[in-house]
């Protein structure tokens, strides 16, 4: 019975870490793909948008639509996939470590159903309620309103996903290079986040516009690059480890 107790353990690990390599190398793909795309999005409202800036009521940008709109259901995946990973570093942790990853997780579960929720609603009633003539209540929706719900919810959820980062940090114990850069680019990857929202909260106080947004987008998304791939090479280390055993 203990024989077969271990046996079930060693593979129940391997399939975890199997689901961890994968989700990893998915999350970095996904991440470089809906960055691209996000990029194509050529800002017309905002803090950035230079000469092309549209006004006030935002109800003239159907014009826009699919372009601006294609990352979204990118993003919803990408997002999706980055609560996978986040799951599959939980069940990494050693047992004394789990409160900080179960904290961690409970963080990526909550900016999870933002940021889904806020892609979600973006594309699918934006878009078909401009078409239709159903303007009402859509300026505060847009995407391209500096001071609308749809920014204010990426920077929320973004923010959580910065903590998720900084709960799953502790995670990383083991004395090498590998975990201490996964380590270190969770904790700085919050730190840059904090620094963001209070230097552009002392310069530009509430009318921050998109400013934060666009700061704390590059710099999860980042994250999700770099250590989407050390991750992928911390849980191919498991796999291996298992085979020797």
């Amino acid at each position: 019975m203990a024989t077969a107790n271990v046996s079930d353990n060693g593979s129940e690990q391997t399939i975890s870490h199997l689901v961890g390599f994968y989700t990893a190398i998915f999350t970095v793909i996904m991440t470089v793909v809906t960055f691209g795309f996000a990029i194509t999005a050529i800002p017309i409202s905002g803090a950035n948008c230079g000469d092309l800036c549209i006004e006030y009521p935002y109800l003239n940008t159907l014009s826009q639509f699919p372009k601006d709109y294609l990352w979204m259901p990118l993003a919803i995946i990408l997002t999706l996939s980055y609560l996978v990973l986040m799951v599959s570093i939980h069940v990494y942790a050693s047992n004394q470590r789990k409160i900080f990853s179960q904290i961690g997780l409970s963080f990526a579960l909550l900016a999870t159903m933002v940021l889904v929720g806020d892609y979600f609603v973006q594309f699918s009633v934006v878009p078909i309620s401009l078409m239709s003539g159903e303007t009402e209540g859509i300026t505060l929706l847009t995407q391209y309103n500096a001071h609308g719900v749809f920014i204010v919810l990426e920077e929320l959820g973004y923010l959580l996903m910065s903590l998720s980062f900084l709960f799953m940090a502790p995670v990383f114990i083991k004395k090498n290079r590998l975990e201490a850069a996964v380590r270190w680019t969770f904790i700085i990857s919050f730190l840059l986040t904090v620094l963001s929202l209070t230097l552009i909260s002392i310069n530009y106080g509430l009318d921050r516009q998109d400013r934060f947004e666009v700061a704390v987008i590059s710099i999860n998304w980042l994250v999700l690059i770099i250590n989407g791939l050390l991750l992928s090479i911390v849980f191919k280390r498991q796999l291996r480890e298992k085979k020797i055993k």
